[in-house]
């Protein structure tokens, strides 16, 4: 197939008008998205002035549909350009009804959204509610934490919180549900010192749900581990039958971790080691293996040796 060949004078004309071409298109759609367009974003509802002596169930889903009038590029970029990310819709007027007609608050509405974005309009434009009275239950706070230590330092102590305990109000229905109430995620890097900081509770999922406080007081104490072994004599239990049963070795010993300031508290008395001797007599064990039966909450075991011991029976 032959090919078109074009002088230097024609290559010259044809580029010349596609530029054009690219301008013309390019300045049409710039004065196209430019005009006024209504379009529809769909965007989260949020409930604010919340009757105090009310605990309510949402009848519908807590997103609606906006008609936003605006420019063809919001158009474009609707899902980008609606700020903010919500509505806010005034729950006052429930203390005389059961239902909240949107169309009423549309001016409210449109002081939270950008000049050149008007709402118009919004789907459903009425929300109803079931109500109930609103109760109250104190749950405890559960901490999360994503901290990161200096090698050889770690937490020594139980954490503290000041409340321990938060205030949740809502429908009876759904604080049966609740056991606890989590904090966000208090993430550090690089620790070897005492923690003292304030972490916010994680917000409810739904808004017929309200707690207090909002904010929490943390205290992590933080110190400096080693290792320490202690010897510990082994007790034997369940020896009902023999007059004489010799343990081989009578004692082992314990590595543990532990923080600096509780070392000298770590001592033989702080733990107590049994063999049963049931492991034999019921279960044919030619070695009774170690069980530690008391073991103190600021330590962490390391290891134990040995773990199983010999015996002897003297009838």
């Amino acid at each position: 197939m032959p090919f078109v060949k074009f002088s230097p004078i024609e290559r010259r004309r044809i580029s010349l008008f596609f530029i054009c071409l690219s301008f013309a298109v390019g300045a049409w759609m710039f004065f196209a998205l430019s005009n006024s367009y209504v379009y529809q974003v769909q965007t989260l509802v949020r409930f604010v002035n919340i009757p105090e002596n009310k605990a309510f169930n949402s009848l519908q889903s807590d997103t609606v549909n906006l008609q936003v009038e605006g420019t063809g590029w919001q158009l474009l970029f609707s899902k980008l350009r609606i700020k903010p990310q919500y509505v806010d819709v005034n729950l006052g007027i429930l203390k005389k009804q059961s239902f909240i007609d949107l169309s009423d608050q549309l001016s409210v509405i449109n002081r939270k959204f950008q000049s050149n974005q008007k709402v118009i309009g919004i789907y459903p434009d009425t929300l109803y509610f079931d109500f109930s009275s609103r109760v109250f239950k104190k749950i405890p706070i559960r901490v999360n934490t994503n901290i990161r230590f200096q090698s050889h330092y770690g937490i020594s102590d139980k954490i503290k919180l000041s409340p321990a305990f938060v205030t949740v109000s809502g429908p009876q229905n759904e604080l049966d549900k609740l056991e606890y109430w989590s904090t966000d995620t208090l993430e550090l890097k690089n620790i070897n010192t005492n923690i003292n900081t304030k972490i916010p509770l994680q917000e409810p999922l739904k808004t017929n749900i309200s707690i207090y406080p909002r904010v929490v007081d943390i205290q992590i104490v933080v110190d400096e581990f080693t290792e320490k072994l202690v010897e510990v004599p082994v007790k034997l239990i369940n020896n009902n039958e023999f007059r004489n049963v010799k343990l081989l070795p009578d004692k082992v010993k314990i590595t543990v971790l532990t923080a600096l300031s509780n070392y000298k508290k770590v001592e033989r008395g702080s733990f107590e080691v049994t063999a049963d001797l049931d492991k034999w007599k019921l279960k044919g064990y030619k070695q009774l293996p170690v069980i530690i039966s008391k073991f103190p909450e600021y330590c962490e075991l390391v290891k134990i040796e040995p773990q199983n011991l010999d015996f002897i029976i003297q009838r």
